[in-house]
Parts: C-alpha cells; sequence; structure tokens
C-alpha cells in the first residue's frame, strides 16, 4: 500500500488534467462563434496533448514497462513538432487567413526528412562522430532535424504574430490579438521542456497555454490588457509606496522618539497607520495620474462633458453647424481622430424597406455617398432595436455580421470608423454618429460608450429641432418656387387669354361683314320663285348655315366685348316676362321636336330697365340648354318671383328667374365650370357644334359664359343648383337668374307685368 503513494499525487494531477482538458475540448467546440475552424484545430489540440500526457502518466506508473525512455523520449519530440505544426494553423484559422500553402509544404519537406531519416535509405552510419569518450548515434540525428523544425514552426508562428499585429490598427482588435502572446510563450516554453525531456516541467506550461489558447478563441470581448497593466502598475506601486511610509516612518519615529517607542510600540504603529491613511488617497490619485500620463489613458469627466456638450448645441437649428459642432465638441473631449455625423430616413425600395444614411457636410468638404442598410439587415436591426453602440470590431469578428450584405459592410468600412452610434428621438432612429479611433491608439472602454449613448441622447432634441427647420426652410422654398411658378403660369395664361379675346374680336368682326353678304344674298335668292327645287333646297341648307354661324360670331362678339368690358347695354323699361313668353315660343319647334313641355309659371313681376336684345340671348341660351339636357318627353319649368329690398346685393329689390328642367343634372362639382369659356363635358369634345336640339347635342360652349357676362354687366347674378349628374334618374338641374330694380326717379313708375301661366 506504501509503494502506491508516491504515485497519489501524480494520480490526482492527471486525473485535474484530463478533467481540464476534456472540459476545454467541450467548451471549444460548443462556443465556436465566429472561429469555428479554429475552435476544431483547438479541440484537436488538446486532444494529442491529453495523449502524450496519459502515456507520460502510464509510462511512469510503470504500466508501459516495453516502452523504452529512449521511445519515450521521441514521441515527446514528434508530439511537441506535431503540436508546433497544428499550432501556426490555429494561427491562421483564428486571423482568418486563407493562403497557407507554404506551411503545408514546409511541413512536407520535414516530414520527408524524418522519414528518409528513418528509414535510413541514405545508408548514414550507426554513429555520426565519436572522440572515444562521447558519440552521436544515428538515432540522435533526428532530435537535431526535429529542433531545427520546430524552430522553423515556432518563429513562423511568432513572425506570423508580429505581422497581424504590426497590421492591426483597432485597439480591440490590437487587445485581442495580444492574449496569443502569452499563450505562445506558454506553449513554446512547454514544447522546449517536452522536447528535452522534461515532461513534468513542461506539462502545466502546455496546460495553461492550452487554456489561454481556449479562452482566446471562444471569447469575443477580451479584457483590456492595458486596464489590467494600468490596475496592476497602480496596486504594485502604492502598495510598494505604502510599504515604504510605513517602514519609514516607523524608522523615523525609533530615531525622534526612541522611549515612545520602545515603551509603546503599538501606539507608535497606529499613529504612523493613521498618518498613511491621510497620505493614501491623495498618493493614489497621484499615481493613477502619472500611470495614466505614462500609458497615454485619457479620463473623460462624463458629467462635465454632457453638460457642456447640452449647453452648447441647444441653441443651433443650422444642421450643418450642428453636426460640425456636435462632432467636434465629441472629438475633442475624448480625443478622437475623425467623426461624421448622418441622418438616417427610412425609405422604401424595390426589395423592401431601407434605412438612408446621408452624411452631414460642408458645401466646401468632400461628399460621402449615401449609405443604404436593409430594415430586416443584422446591422439596422442591432442599432434600431437594441439602440446601442455598436463596434467596428463586433462586424468584423461576429457570425451575425459577416452574414449582413456585402455592399453595408463595405459601405462602412470605407469610413474608417471604430463606432456607431445611433440618435433616437421619439423611439424613431433619426442620426447616427460615425466616430474613428482615438489619438492615443486606445480602445474604447464601457465608460466611454456610455457618454456616448448620453452624447446621443442630448443630440437627438437639437437634431430633431434642426430637421424641423430645414423641412420647414426647404418647404418654404418650395412654395415660394410654386409661386412663383404660379405667378408665371397665371401671366401666361392671362396673355394667353388677352390673345384668344382679340383673336375672338378681330375674327368676329373680320366675319361679319361677309357673312351678312352671304345671308342677303342667300336669301335674296330665295324669294326668287323661279327657282328649281334642288336649288332652292342647297340655298336653304347655305342660308341654315350662314345663320348657325352668324349666330356664333354674334356669341363671339359679345364674348370679346364682355372680357374687354366694353359691352354696350341700352336700357329701357321691359317686360321680363313676356321677353321670356317669347323666347320660350320662339324655341316651341324645338321642344316639339323632342316630346318636351316648357311650362311658364311666372307670377307679376315688376319691370325693369335692361338690354332687351342682350337679355333675349341669356335666356334663349338657358332654355336652349334645358331643352338639349332634358330627354324626350321631359320638361322645362320657368318660375319666377320678386326680391325684397332688403338684399344687400339688390339694394333697390330685385326679380329671379328660375329655369328648371327634369334632365341628366350636373355633378355638384361642377357647377362652377359650366360657366367658364367654350366649357363642353367630356362626351362632347369631339362632337361637332350641329346639334342645337339633339339630346347632349355639342355646341361651341360660349352660352353660358355669355349669359353670366350680360347678367353680371345688367348687376345681377346667375348660378346653377343640382343634385347630381344621373342619366337614369334624371334629377334634373336649375338655373337662377337673379336682375335687380333700379331706383326711378320722382314721377316715374316702372308697369307691373301680368302673370303668365302657359304650356308651350
Amino acid at each position: 500500500m506504501s509503494s502506491l503513494n508516491p504515485f497519489i499525487p501524480l494520480l490526482i494531477f492527471f486525473v485535474a488534467e484530463v478533467l481540464f482538458y476534456l472540459a476545454l475540448i467541450v467548451v471549444v467546440l460548443r462556443r465556436r462563434e465566429g472561429q469555428k475552424l479554429a475552435a476544431y484545430l483547438t479541440a484537436f489540440y488538446a486532444f494529442i496533448a491529453l495523449f502524450v500526457q496519459s502515456g507520460q502518466l502510464a509510462w511512469q506508473a510503470n504500466l508501459l514497462p516495453n516502452l523504452s525512455p529512449f521511445l519515450l523520449e521521441k514521441t515527446h519530440w514528434y508530439s511537441s513538432l506535431a503540436l508546433s505544426f497544428l499550432l501556426i494553423f490555429i494561427l491562421y484559422a483564428f486571423l482568418e487567413k486563407k493562403k497557407f500553402e507554404i506551411w503545408m509544404a514546409i511541413g512536407a519537406f520535414w516530414g520527408i526528412v524524418l522519414a528518409l531519416l528513418a528509414l535510413n535509405i541514405t545508408q548514414i552510419p550507426e554513429v555520426l562522430w565519436t572522440n572515444d569518450t562521447w558519440m552521436i548515434p544515428r538515432e540522435r540525428a533526428s532530435f537535431g532535424i526535429i529542433s531545427l523544425a520546430w524552430l522553423s514552426f515556432t518563429l513562423g508562428s511568432l513572425f506570423t504574430f508580429r505581422r497581424a499585429y504590426k497590421n492591426t490598427r483597432q485597439p480591440l482588435h490590437r487587445n485581442r490579438l495580444s492574449y496569443w502572446l502569452p499563450a505562445l510563450a506558454l506553449l513554446f516554453s512547454a514544447d522546449a521542456l517536452f522536447i528535452n525531456f522534461l515532461p513534468n516541467w513542461g506539462a502545466p506550461f502546455r496546460l495553461l497555454g492550452a487554456g489561454m489558447l481556449a479562452y482566446v478563441i471562444i471569447t469575443h470581448h477580451l479584457p483590456d490588457l492595458q486596464q489590467i497593466t494600468r490596475s496592476a502598475l497602480i496596486y504594485l506601486s502604492t502598495t510598494l509606496l505604502a510599504s515604504l511610509f510605513y517602514l519609514l516612518g516607523f524608522s523615523l519615529a525609533q530615531n525622534l522618539f526612541p522611549t515612545f517607542v520602545d515603551s509603546n510600540p503599538r501606539l507608535a504603529g497606529t499613529v504612523v497607520a493613521l498618518l498613511l491613511a491621510t497620505v493614501y488617497r491623495p498618493m493614489l490619485n497621484f499615481i493613477e495620474r502619472i500611470v495614466d500620463h505614462w500609458m497615454r489613458i485619457e479620463n473623460v469627466d462624463a458629467s462635465q462633458t454632457i453638460n457642456e456638450y447640452s449647453q452648447s448645441i441647444s441653441n443651433i437649428l443650422d444642421m450643418e453647424r450642428l453636426a460640425n459642432v456636435t462632432v467636434s465638441l465629441i472629438m475633442e473631449a475624448m480625443g478622437i481622430k475623425r467623426g461624421f455625423l448622418f441622418l438616417v430616413d427610412k425609405e422604401n425600395k424595390e426589395d423592401g424597406n431601407h434605412y438612408a444614411l446621408r452624411a452631414v457636410r460642408n458645401a466646401g468638404e468632400r461628399p460621402i455617398n449615401v449609405i443604404w442598410l436593409n430594415e430586416e439587415g443584422p446591422i439596422s436591426q442591432h442599432l434600431a432595436e437594441k439602440q446601442q453602440p455598436l463596434l467596428q470590431f463586433d462586424l468584423d469578428v461576429l457570425p451575425l455580421f459577416k452574414n449582413s450584405h456585402p455592399e453595408e459592410r463595405n459601405w462602412l468600412n470605407r469610413l474608417d470608423a471604430e463606432v456607431y452610434v445611433p440618435i433616437f428621438a421619439k423611439r424613431e432612429w433619426i442620426g447616427l454618429f460615425v466616430l474613428g479611433g482615438k489619438l492615443s491608439g486606445n480602445r474604447y472602454s464601457k465608460e466611454n460608450l456610455l457618454t456616448l449613448s448620453a452624447l446621443a441622447g442630448q443630440t437627438a432634441v437639437a437634431l430633431e429641432n434642426a430637421r424641423l427647420v430645414e423641412n420647414l426652410i426647404e418647404l418654404n422654398n418650395k412654395v415660394r418656387d410654386a409661386y412663383r411658378d404660379l405667378e408665371n403660369t397665371k401671366r401666361d395664361l392671362e396673355k394667353i387669354d388677352r390673345t384668344k379675346s382679340d383673336f375672338i374680336s378681330i375674327a368676329s368682326h373680320e366675319l361679319r361683314t361677309p357673312l351678312t353678304v352671304m345671308r342677303g344674298y342667300t336669301e335674296m335668292l330665295l324669294e326668287n320663285p323661279t327657282l328649281e327645287k334642288a336649288v332652292r333646297q342647297m340655298l336653304k341648307g347655305i342660308h341654315d348655315g350662314t345663320l348657325r354661324l352668324h349666330e356664333i360670331m354674334d356669341s363671339l362678339f359679345d364674348i370679346a366685348q364682355i372680357d374687354a368690358r366694353t359691352l354696350e347695354l341700352e336700357l329701357e323699361p321691359i317686360d321680363v316676362g313676356k321677353l321670356i313668353s317669347e323666347v320660350s315660343i320662339s324655341l316651341n319647334k324645338r321642344a316639339k321636336e323632342r316630346e318636351q313641355n316648357i311650362l311658364l309659371d311666372l307670377p307679376p313681376l315688376p319691370g325693369i330697365k335692361a338690354d332687351p336684345n342682350t337679355l333675349r340671348k341669356v335666356f334663349y341660351h338657358l332654355i336652349s340648354n334645358a331643352i338639349k339636357f332634358t330627354p324626350n318627353e321631359g320638361e322645362i319649368i320657368i318660375r319666377g318671383k320678386t326680391l325684397p329690398f332688403s338684399n344687400e346685393s339688390l339694394p333697390e329689390g330685385g326679380l329671379e328667374i328660375i329655369v328648371s328642367d327634369t334632365g341628366i343634372g350636373i355633378d355638384p362639382n361642377f357647377t362652377e365650370i359650366i360657366f367658364t369659356k367654350f366649357y363642353q363635358p367630356n362626351e362632347q369634345l369631339n362632337k361637332h357644334s350641329t346639334g342645337k336640339s339633339k339630346f347632349k347635342g355639342s355646341g361651341v360652349g360660349l352660352g353660358l359664359a355669355l349669359s353670366r357676362g350680360i347678367v353680371e354687366a345688367h348687376g345681377g347674378k346667375v348660378w346653377a343648383e343640382s343634385s347630381g349628374h344621373d342619366e337614369e334618374n334624371f334629377p334634373g338641374s336649375h338655373f337662377h337668374v337673379t336682375l335687380p330694380l333700379r331706383k326711378q326717379p320722382k314721377g316715374s313708375t316702372l308697369p307691373i307685368g301680368e302673370a303668365i301661366k302657359q304650356r308651350i
């Protein structure tokens, strides 16, 4: 039983080592996020190390009696060589380097050399060198070759690490890469001890090195080595100074007050300790400042920075100035190389919703292209949903962001930034701070990121106000441009309208004379009784067409006079009811052709002073339109009434005539536009102006415009009312005409007309 005692500590260490390696393998394989190949290779490295250590323990426990010490030593040689070869591939996988063919070739070269030596193909003698005291057998030659091969792999790993560290600019990447240095040191030390047949010394080094290697592989955010170094230096310095202070203080007390110290040593020590406690805090602050200055670590007073920042941007409403001030303040406060402010807008593109990131730049600065982030992409989801800063380190390392669109990653990489800080207002993503690296080369600490988030929150209100002002200015510019365009359009329309009026006036003047001649000659020819029937029929057609043209020219002439406000009215006392009756009788033939009835229901109306010729045209057009837009067997009703004197628009009173029909009606949205010149409903635009009595027949579109012009020239009003346009139920229309009564001189009156109730 006592013979097993020496192996108990060894057995305990072996069990602990096995458990450690197995746990390391399981953890690495389960938490291989972003480093899949490196994790598999690390697990394989741990497995080989465990296998070698198990063989070593079995040999020490006499479980492998047939294994000679020299063969075990060679096992350590080859295993160390294999592990060093594997380590360089783990480093390449960690750095995501793809081209490692050169190391495959170097490994193959050393493998061939060792194989040739083992098979002794070159007939190397058993003894390579001897001096009768020492000799080098052939088997020992492999030690030299393995040492050279191991050294080549070791130096290769170191050079690869050095080149990667030198080319890495971002502090977080450099910090993560820095952890490889102690791991490489431990593993290379272990290999050297195993090669020199000191496995018991090398095993702890290999165990710690493998653990460090696994920790680097599976951990995304590693502790800041600079902060660890800072804390260690401050702790060691303060401990050393505090110890020196206590020793010097106690020694000084013994020299100055020997009797008191000898009689009361505890009290003297307490007094020195109190003095030490008094100076400890100032001493600690002093050491912290010295260490921070030596290590170029900047300290930011978050509360003071936020307060000064808020006061500086509170009244800025110009977007470019806000961007300059905010970025400049952040860069100055935290010692940052570069920075940008982006405005964020949500826009819809063909492939889905995107966030558009537009940089706010001064007019003279180099523009930055718009950056588009897919709303469902991992980058925009992190910024918009988590509302937390995003590090470029995370974009480079985490698989979640590696799966984002390559164009998005390229856009952001071109900014050469280290941190992206979103700006939110009312839970809406409205802006983004893009900040580069620090001038000191240090990483962004958690305190820095919290401060940046707070500054982004302070910026949100100012940015929202600036955007509102910018949108308002843009809107005002658009309104100003629209108003200017409207004014130009108005002037153009007025010019066109004047040109049209001039054309109408000239055309009506020039055409009236030849039309009058044509009308006169055709009427003279029609009076000839000797004309043949066919010739008379043709002349009758010419005469009707001439009358139609003459009517159109009269309307055009009247419209031209109304537009030029030169319409001259020959006012005389008239009986409106009698005038309407005459117009209705003249249109009786048209109504009978359509099997329509014209019903006059006019009470006794006061006489008015008006121009009978122009007023006759008003009611002619109103009744003609009623006939035209009323279906067969319909009815046109003409009513009238006297308006009271209290009417503001008719200070002397007036009368109102209402022409109603049972026709197709008018869309309420068009009751005003129908009174414009040349207006025609859409279905009549391509019809010829010949259907004077045909249902929904076309015309030149001047009747209602002329009627309104004449009525308004008399000081009255005309308007239309209808419940809507319906060609099935025929709701009908009502045209109202009001004409004013004029104050008569003393002693003169206008007669009251007779009541008219007549069906025509």
